[in-house]
């Protein structure tokens, strides 16, 4: 299920279709009834009987992965995806030739200064993997290799690298991995930096740690069975065994812990979608207990920013959905007397993000679904803002890791500008640019045009979506279209650069990003709207947004893909039940689609902490609500678009058996000849391939499959 963020394709050609350069060539598209029958998968009943419903699942079975017979299915999809596959090999090679040239393989991260050393990573040509470096005091000084990801990942079939934090006297560092391609299981250890070795400290299933001044006492959260972060330990590096000082026992919430940028605080917070609650404990006094910051109140989130003087509090409630900023005292903070508003709510700005500096604030704002940065002093009223000229965009506060700081870095990107890191000098106002992401086989902005369009929903609401295309496009229905969306959990689709995406639009695509509700793009009300009993709103904006480029002739139904993955793999799948004639073809990358079944389990990892966001499906209004959309059981004796769907073996968001089950339920009841492909990775998890050479050929995959089954060879 579930979060994360997201991340596909078939066979050959059918009717005379119109090229990007407007060229007539005959092609033909095969149908599946042009290939070998596709695996299916035994038909095992197993009734459930929930509030004097019935439901029969035929492929429940499919759950056990060490079940032989499943696992031969799953081979046999994969064969069958490669058999239908083969004749798109040369078009998957070009795509991810074009992909990795657009590439800088030997880069470097643009250096951070951070408590006396400078931190970046660099790829190399060839290495899958990063590798992370240090210097002390100057650019020019020795480099220390932290980490070289590809040392530690050679010979593993999948390496997920979770992150790292350095102790305060920059002397240790704790890490993160795992080598199963899972995003909620993680190793924890703890390297000496000063020697190279490893610190005889390991921790299955951490998910989170933060170190106490005295540099040798480490904070961290572990996971339950649920793979939900429920305990937080402490330990210091010659203790045989940890302390346990914390268990949240409510299973909607997690809990993690936290340093602070003023090194005054470890911070453990608790939180579930709608509620959070703060504890800490002096840094220095690491052996202290624990003081709750605010108790938790339902429905109210609050996020702790320390300055050295105060207490910057990020607060949202039902009457403040897009959040207000209070300061308040280090001390005497409990009386609500002595909170002082920083930052008023505004029901048209959501605050997107805080960094605390000595004599600033930096906010990073969304408004309109854009972004806005302002640095505002702790005191006085000289408020700096930073805006941008272009329709559409991103701008990303990256802040700065120092307190002392004048000056932060942000991010901006847009559908034709690539990347580019800048620093503003908060004194003088002015702006340098850091770094911009480089396109090494050339690259013009200005050969493409980008658009921001409104479509309207179901009920009237102006849903807005970015369009980028190459000029001298004709309008005429012919083009072929990519939309793409995510749309739960208030996560933003953000417009952004893709050196993969261009690929597609070379060839005449249209790509497009849809802002749906479900997502916080234009505010957390729009997130609001889209969650819960109002779910099907993400379903309809996204249908809203096709519907027109249909109708202004960007693409026709024949011409008009989709692509989402997991929680945007839930929207693909409903899409497809709703309006399988507005698409050709459909992408689903790990979609969580068997929804009923999932949310009815609490066994499975994250479940119960869902609940807050789709409804808790053992309450009758939420169960019938949830099964009226659940892709897997709404799956209809129709004609269904050609469909490639994703999955992990080892994926804990959405179990694999979700896009298995799916595959077999879907050819079981369709009437078309359109393909249907499952691509299960049978090594890795949610992200699939690990690598980042290895990613690419994903991607090369899919962008065939939806290349191939519009008639573009080539």
């Amino acid at each position: 299920m579930k979060r994360t963020n997201s991340w596909l394709l078939i066979v050959t050609f059918l009717f005379t279709i119109t090229s990007c350069n407007d060229t007539k060539k005959e092609t033909t598209i095969l149908k599946q009834s042009d290939f070998s029958l596709p695996p299916v998968a035994e038909m095992i009943p197993d009734t459930f009987t929930n509030f004097g419903q019935q439901r029969i699942d035929n492929y429940s079975w499919l759950r056990d992965k060490n079940n032989p017979k499943v696992i031969e299915y799953l081979n046999a999809e994969n064969a069958y995806r490669e058999s239908v596959m083969a004749p798109t090999t040369d078009l998957q090679q070009t795509i991810y030739d074009e992909i990795v040239g657009r590439m800088k393989e030997d880069d470097e991260s643009y250096p951070s200064f951070r408590d006396g050393y400078y931190y970046y990573s660099r790829t190399e040509k060839g290495k899958q993997y990063r590798t992370y470096c240090r210097r002390q005091g100057s650019m020019e000084a020795a480099e220390e290799v932290i980490f070289d990801l590809n040392t530690m990942a050679e010979g593993k079939t999948a390496f997920i690298f979770a992150g790292y934090t350095i102790s305060p006297d920059n002397s240790k560092v704790a890490y993160f991995f795992n080598e199963t391609g899972s995003y909620a299981e993680y190793m924890m250890k703890i390297k000496d930096l000063t020697t190279g070795e490893e610190i005889g400290f390991i921790v299955d299933g951490a998910t989170s740690a933060a170190w106490a001044n005295d540099n040798r006492t480490l904070f961290y959260s572990t996971i339950d069975n649920t793979l939900r972060s429920y305990q937080i330990h402490r330990r210091t590096l010659d203790e045989p065994q940890s302390t346990l000082i914390y268990e949240e026992k409510d299973p909607k919430f997690t809990t993690y812990v936290s340093g602070s940028k003023t090194k005054d605080f470890i911070f453990i917070g608790c939180s579930s979608s709608t509620t959070s609650e703060e504890r800490y404990i002096d840094a220095d006094k690491p052996l202290d207990a624990y003081k709750i910051f605010l108790p938790r109140v339902q429905d109210v989130e609050y996020s702790i920013y320390p300055h050295k003087e105060k207490f910057f509090v990020r607060y949202k409630d039902k009457e403040n959905l897009n959040g207000k900023i209070y300061e308040m005292p280090l001390t005497g903070y409990e009386e609500r007397s002595t909170w002082k508003e920083f930052m008023p709510h505004n029901s048209d700005v959501r605050i997107e993000g805080i960094d605390i500096l000595k004599e600033y604030v930096l906010l990073d704002l969304r408004k309109n679904g854009l972004s806005e940065i302002i640095a505002k002093p702790v005191s006085g009223d000289d408020v700096k803002t930073l805006s941008f000229p272009e329709p559409v965009y991103t701008a990303s506060l990256s802040g700065n890791p120092e307190y002392d700081a004048t000056t932060f870095r942000y991010t901006y990107t847009s559908l034709n500008r690539p990347t580019t890191l800048y620093e503003y000098n908060i004194a003088n106002g002015e702006t340098v640019k850091l770094k911009e992401q480089e396109i090494p086989s050339g690259f013009n902005p200005d050969d493409y045009i980008v658009e921001r369009l409104w479509a309207e929903a179901a009920d009237g609401v102006k849903v807005p979506m970015a369009i980028v295309y190459k000029k001298g496009l004709k309008k005429n229905g012919s083009n072929p279209s990519l939309l793409y969306s995510y749309g739960s959990y208030g996560s933003s689709s953000d417009v952004y650069f893709s050196a993969s995406f261009y690929s597609l639009i070379d060839r005449g695509f249209v790509f497009g990003i849809a802002q749906i509700r479900g997502g916080s793009d234009l505010g957390e009300q729009w997130y609001e709207d889209g969650k819960l009993m109002k779910k099907k709103n993400t379903f309809t904006d996204f249908i809203a947004c096709s519907e027109l480029l249909i109708n202004e002739k960007y693409t026709s139904p024949d011409r008009l893909a989709a692509m989402g993955g997991s929680a945007g793999g839930l929207l693909m799948g409903a899409i497809v039940n709703l309006r399988p004639e507005l698409y050709q073809t459909i992408v689903a990358q790990v979609p969580f689609v068997d929804v009923i079944n999932t949310m009815l389990d609490e066994s499975l990892p994250l479940t119960t902490g869902e609940y807050e966001e789709w409804g808790n499906p053992n309450e009758e209004e939420h169960y019938n609500y949830i099964l009226s959309y659940s892709p897997y059981d709404n799956v209809a004796a129709q004609d269904y678009p050609n469909i490639l769907i994703t999955g992990g073996i080892n994926d804990s968001q959405v179990l694999f058996h979700e896009p298995a089950k799916w595959t077999a339920r879907l050819r079981s009841l369709k009437t078309d000849d359109n393909i249907v492909l499952l691509h299960m990775n049978m090594d890795s998890g949610h992200g699939g391939a690990t690598g980042r050479y290895d990613g690419i050929r994903d991607t090369a995959f899919e962008f065939a499959f939806i290349l191939n089954r519009v008639g573009i060879e080539k």
